[in-house]
């Protein structure tokens, strides 16, 4: 079922807000280098979704370690063309998207050989917009579906398609059906990471597009982190009914991941100030435009950790060993932030300054195991021979 714009029920729920722009990791190069219902009380498992079960108190949770590590194991692949979606099928082996090419190659987890299995039709690349996140369905072990957040020449949409493949290389991909459209577009700022939540619902992080006022419009689905059923349905429990919206105010979310206690982690992009890693909790609100980093301002949440934007400019996010694992664009490292339940247990830790350039995607596959994706071929970075890659990390 397609969803157009996220319903009026707002208008009636809460007050609209009234409303320089740094864009998808500025222009840095590698040179050697609204108050809203339904808040979660601080005993619950802040990010399990609406309807999902706490899964303990959190006293009973233990720090992450002040100081982990990470080192770069193997090289997976090279040669990847404006990599950005990242997922793993269940016999480890990878599927990856690219931004600009409108396809999804296939990264076999021994040796690194890649197919492509197909193209997305529809997909415009235009700026920071393209074939942006992918996910597997809860039951990809039946249904084989493959989700898709991509650009097209009138807005950004979220489609599934069957992979089946038995068919010839680059047939592989069935028609596009398409679960949620128009969400609002832009040359910058689409969002467009995707991911199943524990609850085996969908989430979507979006982008303002550049209209900052669009992230304080409750008539709109930029600038916020948007649920819905597998079918694109407003999912049961969102913090209004019959809407998508699961929190607004929000600039620009290309990082979501849950931690072992199902709470929801965010991480998007400051405008010249501040970068942010959030703690979701449904309904509440993020701020943006009214509010860039912690500012302590009533009916609005603080981010639990913030950076500079030459620091971070943060992608794709994910949890590993206690800790949120966060890429970093113009920041060209990869962020260690150790948490202790709802907080950051230490100052966070930066690894790779500058050796493998712009890092656009984190995925965690268990235990220490974590698959890191470059992003120096996505017109703002410098490529080297072999640009982009796919790394795969030890982490602690």
């Amino acid at each position: 079922m397609q969803r157009s714009a996220v319903t009026a029920v707002w208008a009636a729920a809460v007050l609209l807000v009234a409303t320089g722009c740094s864009s998808d990791g500025g222009d840095g190069q590698r040179t050697g280098r609204i108050p809203l219902p339904a808040p979660t009380t601080k005993g619950a498992s802040a990010g399990a979704t609406a309807g999902a079960p706490s899964t303990g108190a959190e006293a009973s949770e233990s720090a992450a370690p002040a100081k982990g590590s990470a080192k770069v194991v193997r090289t997976l692949t090279e040669g990847l063309k404006s990599p950005w979606g990242l997922a793993a099928l269940p016999d480890g082996d990878l599927l990856v998207s690219s931004r600009d090419e409108g396809t999804i190659t296939r990264v076999a987890a021994a040796g690194g050989k890649q197919t492509v299995i197909g193209s997305v039709p529809g997909v415009s690349p235009d700026g920071e917009g393209g074939l942006l996140g992918i996910a597997l369905s809860p039951s990809y072990a039946s249904d084989h579906l493959v989700y898709a957040y991509f650009t097209t020449e009138s807005d950004n949409r979220i489609a599934r398609m069957r992979y089946d493949d038995t068919r010839p290389a680059g047939e592989q991909l069935g028609a596009p059906d398409t679960v949620l459209r128009s969400i609002p577009k832009g040359t910058i700022h689409n969002g467009g990471r995707i991911a199943f939540g524990p609850d085996k619902m969908l989430y979507a992080g979006t982008g303002e597009t550049g209209e900052t006022g669009l992230a304080q419009d409750m008539k709109s689905l930029a600038g916020k982190i948007l649920r819905m059923t597998p079918d694109g349905d407003p999912a049961p429990g969102n913090p209004v009914p019959d809407s998508l919206v699961y929190s607004p105010g929000h600039r620009n979310v290309q990082g979501l991941a849950w931690d072992s206690r199902n709470r929801l982690w965010a991480a998007e992009f400051g405008q010249n100030t501040w970068d942010e890693l959030n703690l979701i909790e449904p309904g509440k609100n993020y701020g943006w435009p009214d509010v860039e980093g912690k500012a302590g301002k009533a009916g609005f949440v603080d981010p639990v950790v913030q950076w500079r934007t030459s620091e971070a400019s943060p992608s794709g996010i994910a949890y590993a060993r206690g800790s949120i694992w966060m890429a970093g664009l113009r920041g060209e490292r990869l962020w260690r932030v150790p948490l202790d339940g709802r907080e950051s247990a230490a100052a966070p830790q930066a690894f790779f300054q500058g050796q493998y350039g712009r890092l656009r995607t984190v995925l965690a596959v268990g235990g220490d195991k974590v698959w890191l994706v470059t992003s120096e071929t996505d017109t703002r970075g410098t490529p080297q021979p072999g640009d982009d890659k796919i790394l795969q990390l030890e982490v602690s």
